[in-house]
């Protein structure tokens, strides 16, 4: 577990320059694979600019979330950063109920013949949830990864920035490799090729607050209101 708190001089606002719209393609860049360390530092992630995820409903806090996305020949690739000046977050178990407590979240559909998707949670905290989500009319249910070791394994790490002993932000960095998504179809993708996928948040600050890439209508799960990745 990657749990790091910058000094003042260290210590940077969030980025806001971004895609400036919620659009419904997002453009995936190759990459040769790099060091997951939890605070976006690898220069892979240098040229790639932030997706700004909206926020879906309008609490007490106005937070920005952003993500980013890479993909090379073994695994896909995610950032996000979150503003954020309270970390919610108290579970200790990897696959526990982490949307309990603050969390961000990435779905992703690759064969739109079949309603069966991978679902990818991670807490501030560092904690996993990977699992795979058959749904049907509605009807869901996750199942964990077999042998889940080795190159089947995600790699993952999070990062918490504070200032003068206020919390700032926390990014959390993760790499979900293909050979876990097997034998899911369009796996590894190709360039050109083209996944449904739907990037979520939420914070437990007081009161619950999301955002989301697309905008669902009854819960994350309405896969078939997910965006698309196009694979360059």
């Amino acid at each position: 577990m990657i749990i790091a708190i910058l000094s003042l001089l260290a210590a940077q606002p969030l980025v806001t320059f971004a895609q400036p719209e919620d659009t419904t393609m997002l453009h995936v860049k190759k990459t040769n694979d790099f060091v997951i360390t939890g605070d976006g530092s690898a220069p892979a992630w240098d040229v790639e600019p932030w997706m700004i995820l909206p926020q879906r409903n309008k609490g007490r806090v106005t937070y920005q979330t952003s993500v980013k996305l890479l993909y090379s020949d073994s695994g896909i690739y995610c950032l996000y950063q979150c503003e954020d000046h309270k970390i919610t977050a108290t579970l200790q178990e990897d696959f526990s109920d982490l949307f309990n407590e603050d969390v961000v979240e990435a779905f992703f559909w690759t064969d739109e013949s079949v309603p069966l998707y991978f679902e990818y949670e991670l807490s501030p905290l560092n904690h996993e949830l990977a699992i795979l989500v058959p749904n049907f009319k509605g009807y869901f249910l996750g199942w964990r990864p077999w042998h889940y070791e080795g190159r089947r394994k995600t790699k993952h790490a999070t990062h918490i920035t504070e200032k003068n002993g206020h919390i700032l932000s926390w990014t959390a960095e993760f790499f979900i490799p293909f050979s876990l998504l097997k034998p899911l179809q369009h796996v590894p993708p190709n360039k050109g090729m083209r996944w449904r996928a739907n990037f979520y948040r939420i914070d437990y600050d007081d009161l619950i607050s999301e955002w989301s890439w697309q905008l669902t209508q009854t819960n994350f799960h309405d896969y078939e209101r997910f965006g698309t990745l196009l694979f360059d």
